[in-house]
């Protein structure tokens, strides 16, 4: 019997291991190419289809919130992703092994910086006709993109740095305010503010200094954190931190110029897609640049042992602090651009509920990694949106899935990996000369 069902697993396991050898061949490339081509094929057949099995309109989120909602429609949503989704990106991705393989290696060996291009323009064209399909795709997208600034910004302290901060949406907060001010008193005719004092037609070329401003408003309020938490060594910055948090939080409500517990609306539209996308791309390739450089090796050599980073003639104070304010000023980007998606800002987005769903984020994608943070980010603001029709329930499901991650993945699902663009946009297949 034995002998029997070894004979049997044997063609099975040649035959995974046939697929895997297969698939594991595709470059990035092939793999953008194909999703590529399944959004292109749901916008030209995805009405008809879905309304050929049964659903009203075209799933919004892959068919999650359809499936929660009338779960009788749960086969019909599962077809559907599998062929507008799922087969096509697979037929495509074999397809074009070759031909991507042999892209991605004359894009290497002319330009990296090209190749890495054409990779974000393509990913980019991906994102813009499955959130053009609707408003909501368009705006949970804006969110997610912002969330991976905020996850991978907090991850250079907690994760890079060793420490445990709190502050972050307070960060998000002074950026997201400063922003809006910015905005509205120059460009928008504002009850709040009155006239404007410039051209609206000047407001989208000056909205990145907007953003700046805010980051750099949200790096001052680190300096006042930092400053006397890094005197002292253990859970203070924790303590800190979180009193950093409350003390914004209040400032901004009983602040009558912004609109104090009411909020400030007015933003103008000016963080579209294009401008959320490149603002975290940017964000991203700078803080992987940035744990990647000699003081991000300094960080970790304070993580891992402060006192032998000093007798190594790190200035650990220094490090700390530069690195504090570093993420305090990501932070306050994504603030901005949040506020600005949003149209409407007000103290209780930035409370002890965003403050867990950051920390959830960065914990749950893993430590000192940025690949980690960009997948916590994603995974949890999907599962997040998907969850959304369970209403309370969804605040049950999610902290019983972190909390098996804690249990089995105390470091997160991806934990001190380096996020290497050139191994990421590399052709995988090997040369015929290569053994």
């Amino acid at each position: 019997m034995e002998a029997a069902s070894s004979a049997l697993s044997a063609p099975e396991s040649g035959l995974k291991n046939k697929i895997w050898q297969m698939y594991s061949q595709v470059p990035v490339l092939g793999w953008l190419c194909g999703a590529l081509s399944a959004v292109l094929l749901e916008q030209f057949v995805g009405r008809p289809l879905a309304i050929g099995l049964g659903l009203s309109k075209i799933p919004a989120l892959f068919g999650f919130t359809i499936i929660l909602k009338y779960p009788a429609l749960f086969p019909s949503a599962l077809l559907y992703v599998f062929l507008i989704y799922l087969l096509p990106i697979i037929i495509v991705a074999r397809l074009s092994l070759a031909p991507t393989n042999w892209l991605a290696q004359k894009m290497m060996d002319y330009s990296m910086q090209g190749s890495v291009l054409v990779h974000l323009v393509i990913l980019y064209a991906i994102f813009h006709i499955w959130a053009g399909m609707s408003d909501y795709r368009d705006i949970s997208l804006k969110f997610t993109l912002i969330a991976i600034m905020v996850t991978v910004s907090l991850n250079v302290i907690n994760g890079y740095m060793g420490e445990f901060s709190c502050s972050h949406p307070g960060f998000m907060a002074l950026g997201a305010y400063t922003a809006s001010v910015f905005s509205v008193s120059l460009f928008v005719n504002d009850s709040q503010f009155g006239q404007a004092l410039l051209p609206s037609f000047l407001g989208p070329f000056a909205f990145p200094l907007g953003l700046i401003l805010g980051g750099l408003v949200a790096a001052a309020g680190a300096l006042i954190v930092a400053i006397p938490s890094f005197r002292t060594r253990g859970d203070y910055l924790a303590i800190i931190s979180l009193a950093f948090l409350f003390i914004v939080k209040s400032l901004v409500e009983n602040l009558e110029f912004v609109g104090g517990p009411r909020g400030l609306s007015s933003q103008p539209n000016w963080a579209n897609l294009p401008t959320v996308f490149t603002w975290t791309v940017v964000c991203i390739w700078v803080i992987n640049n940035f744990v990647r450089s000699t003081l991000g090796k300094a960080l970790n050599a304070v993580r891992d042992d402060e006192t032998a980073a000093n007798a190594m003639t790190v200035n650990t104070r220094r490090t700390k602090m530069v690195a504090f304010m570093f993420a305090a000023f990501w932070a306050g980007v994504a603030g901005g651009l949040f506020a600005h998606v949003l149209r409407y800002v007000n103290p209780g987005s930035f409370g002890i509920q965003k403050l867990a769903e950051v920390l959830a984020m960065v914990y749950f994608g893993g430590l000192n990694s940025v690949y980690g943070s960009i997948l916590g980010a994603v995974s949890l603001s999907l599962l997040s949106e998907a969850l959304r029709p369970l209403e309370l329930f969804k605040w049950i499901v999610i902290p019983l899935l972190l909390i098996l991650v804690m249990i089995f993945r105390p470091t997160g699902l991806i934990a001190f990996k380096e996020f290497d663009v050139k191994k990421l946009i590399r052709p995988r297949r090997k040369p015929e000369n290569e053994v």
